[in-house]
């Protein structure tokens, strides 16, 4: 059988080997190979996804230009990190959403990691702002927010990520019903994904299937936020 994925085993394999080999002599020569088998390979369900994902909003920028797009860069950020090693050990793309401002824009997230794949959206960290207006959507709206977090799929397969507040937040009633979700700092859920579905049919299709499972979740943070979805 022909394998209709653009993304090979070597993606994994690549990224299983620079965890344990990350430095700059190992990737300067395995850089071709990262080119085309994973950055190229990437780019391309990138581009597959763009037009597909506008069927679920058309809100949110699916850029597969190699440089400045949605893509994550592969060189890390060592700076201010006490790891200084060089490279990302996943690749990663963040789909923003076209009217989005700094922290208070929502995404869906796509990360391919061996064994720890997943595609997710929501937003992360917000300001106090963005903190405030989902807060308040989770009281006003409470009968749309069960329906975004308590439906089967979300229940079986996604999960909250994030931080929250240790006590409630100043003006909200410790007693309501989702007090735990409205003491959240992160607004951001994500679904596991197989390699091997990756893999073995076209991997757009398996990460559409997690989004729309997030679809209410995402829908209701980017309403709350004052944006169109």
């Amino acid at each position: 059988m022909i394998n209709a994925s653009p993304l090979s085993p070597d993606v994994f394999r690549f990224l299983r080997e620079i965890k344990t080999n990350n430095n700059r002599e190992w990737f300067a020569r395995n850089k071709e190979r990262y080119e085309s088998a994973v950055r190229d390979a990437c780019l391309s369900v990138i581009a597959d996804l763009r037009i597909r994902l506008r069927r679920v909003s058309p809100y949110f920028i699916v850029d597969p230009s190699p440089v400045g797009g949605s893509m994550m860069r592969i060189y890390r950020d060592i700076r201010f990190s006490k790891d200084k090693s060089p490279y990302k050990t996943a690749v990663s793309a963040r789909f923003r959403h076209a009217h989005g401002k700094d922290a208070m824009t929502p995404a869906f997230f796509l990360h391919l990691e061996p064994g720890r794949s997943s595609a997710g959206g929501g937003v992360w960290q917000p300001p106090p702002e963005g903190l405030r207006l989902i807060r308040q959507a989770i009281v006003s709206r409470t009968g749309e927010w069960k329906k975004a977090v308590s439906g089967r799929s979300f229940r079986t397969s996604c999960g909250m990520a994030g931080e929250s507040l240790k006590r409630p937040p100043p003006g909200f009633n410790p007693q309501h019903p989702f007090i735990e979700d409205i003491r959240r700092k992160d607004f951001t859920t994500s679904v596991p994904l197989k390699e091997e579905d990756l893999l073995r049919s076209n991997p757009v299709d398996a990460i559409l299937e997690a989004y729309r499972s997030i679809v209410p979740f995402v829908r209701f943070i980017t309403r709350s936020l004052g944006l169109p979805f």
